[in-house]
């Protein structure tokens, strides 16, 4: 069994980035918006914030009461995303219940969106190559008419882990559990684009074992700790945690490790697999999308 590395994989892919953002003629700033308190986003607000510093780019957190509303919440976001200062912005999942998540996400535009949030960029990526010219110039950042220039965090740090690795996921039996804004669906759109045939299984489907048992790939983001097991996946399986949640006060993901990785060839852990380079791939989608801005400047 081979532990796919996250922290040296990240630490890799933000040394890279270090050298470009040097070479920018503007200073880079990551904007992140948080409502409320909560335990796990302050950790992982913490390991941007560092990655952040890594690399000479500039972090600023904009912090909300949980009693905020929608509309007000709208109009502060409003300003945020206008502020030059700030060359990417981030709305910190997850919001309170009262408030409407997609109005919010879709206050980003589209490049500014590292997150790949927006329904712009969501169906930029949805379409495909030439989603440029079919929802408007905003959307240019999708590829500048050509092809996408950067993928949903989540789809990014997966598919440097199989470049990294030599890891060869076209023409596999690929599962992805789970169907959420920041794993499912993004990494679900992200095969679709690479014509990678895969399935879906959520908490609606009756036994996800009868699909997970025959997987060449599990791509987790469930949410539930422990909810794949040994039982459930075959030998030689490679296992993609990106399922987080607070377990016994641990962060945990949705493979039971201890009996999984018995079976698996590859496995990420949670934490140290998945969760540091999809924050190394926020800003990598920030350098790629403010260079796609200073290219546009000069066309």
């Amino acid at each position: 069994m081979i532990l796919l590395d996250g922290k040296k994989l990240s630490q890799k892919i933000l040394d890279e980035l270090k050298q470009e953002a040097a070479g920018m003629a503007k200073k880079l700033r990551l904007a992140v918006v948080v409502v409320g308190k909560n335990p796990v986003v302050e950790k992982f607000i913490g390991q941007k914030r560092k990655a952040a510093l890594s690399i000479g780019v500039d972090f600023r957190v904009y912090p909300f009461e949980e009693t905020i509303t929608t509309d007000e919440l709208r109009k502060h976001l409003q300003k945020i995303v206008r502020e030059k200062k700030n060359t990417g912005v981030v709305i910190q999942l997850p919001l309170p219940g009262h408030v409407s998540v997609q109005y919010i996400l879709n206050s980003v535009i589209p490049e500014k969106d590292v997150d790949m949030l927006s329904v712009r960029s969501v169906g930029a990526l949805a379409v495909g190559p030439k989603s440029s010219a079919m929802v408007g110039p905003s959307a240019a950042v999708g590829g500048l008419g050509r092809k996408n220039i950067i993928l949903p965090p989540v789809a990014g740090a997966i598919k440097a882990f199989f470049d990294e690795y030599s890891i060869e996921y076209k023409n596999k039996n690929i599962v992805v559990v789970g169907a959420g804004k920041l794993v499912g669906l993004p990494v679900s759109l992200w095969l679709l684009g690479e014509k990678t045939p895969f399935g879906v299984v959520t908490n609606q489907t009756p036994d996800i074992s009868e699909f997970t048992k025959n997987a060449d790939i599990i791509i987790s983001g469930a949410g539930r700790p422990k909810l794949i097991t040994g039982d459930m996946v075959k030998k030689g399986v490679i296992i993609v945690d990106a399922g987080t949640s607070e377990s016994e006060g641990r962060i945990s993901g949705d493979a039971d490790f201890e009996s999984v990785s018995q079976k698996a060839s590859y496995i990420t852990p949670v934490p140290g697999g998945i969760g540091p380079v999809t924050i190394a791939m926020v800003f990598k989608n920030l350098v790629l999308l403010s260079k796609s801005k200073s290219h546009r400047r000069r066309v």
